[in-house]
């Protein structure tokens, strides 16, 4: 729908490239729920995590840049504001490629030290022999966890303060709600997955994946997608100003 239109004042408004770059970052933390299907193996135990992990911090980065941008936008349109030299910089850019970085980075460290690998667990369930990935360093998994409910957290902080701003700004609200979608979901799931073993933890976090990635994304992209579909007339510039 993005694509179809793309030079479109709504889409535009929102800054359509960090969005469809939040897009991809949203499709690729879906499909990499199928490296957590099936037999585990080393390579595998080595990508589903990391590669989890910078999907999910290139969106959660994205979602910041687009809340940075809505409180510098608000503040530009005052006249003879210093904000305006922010907008010509490419701010939303910079964030996403800074933050996304540091995940990068730190699931690089953790690769090279201790990374995660195939384990049999001969004592969980008696009888029977689990075969399951064992994550290696805890203390990287946990950083790389604790990184994405940091970035988190900052873009639910940064959007609950300037929900209140004027209707043509109002994607505060979305983004609002859907970090308190993200945060719910990884706080709930955390007691969960501690509590578990075997195929049920990878069943926790599976969902926590997928419910996660689809609260991103119907919090953000279906009012949009409503518009674009069922009242095409408000997408106009005319409309949006108003508004």
């Amino acid at each position: 729908m993005f694509i179809l239109h793309w030079d479109t004042p709504l889409v535009k408004a929102n800054n359509h490239t960090v969005s469809f770059i939040l897009q991809v970052s949203i499709l690729l933390s879906f499909l990499c729920v199928f490296l957590f299907l099936g037999r585990p193996v080393d390579i595998t135990c080595k990508m589903r995590q990391t590669s989890f992990g910078i999907f999910f911090s290139v969106a959660v980065s994205s979602v910041l840049a687009k809340t940075i941008m809505v409180c510098i936008a608000f503040k530009a349109t005052r006249p003879g504001s210093s904000w305006r030299k922010l907008l010509e910089v490419r701010v939303s850019y910079y964030v996403v490629v800074i933050c996304s970085f540091i995940q990068v980075l730190i699931c690089g460290i953790w690769l090279s030290m201790s990374p995660p690998y195939q384990e049999f667990d001969h004592h969980s369930y008696p009888g029977k022999i689990i075969i399951q990935c064992n994550e290696g360093s805890d203390i990287w998994f946990y950083s790389m966890l604790g990184y994405l409910g940091l970035l988190a957290a900052v873009s639910l902080v940064l959007a609950f303060m300037v929900r209140t701003l004027p209707d043509s700004f109002n994607e505060a609200k979305y983004i609002t709600f859907s970090m308190l979608v993200f945060c719910s979901v990884w706080i709930s799931m955390i007691p969960a997955y501690l509590s578990t073993r075997g195929k049920n933890m990878v069943a926790v976090e599976i969902f926590a994946i997928l419910s996660s990635s689809a609260g991103i994304l119907a919090c953000i992209f279906f009012p949009k997608c409503y518009i674009l579909i069922m009242k095409p007339e408000l997408n106009c510039r005319n409309q949006l100003v108003k508004k």
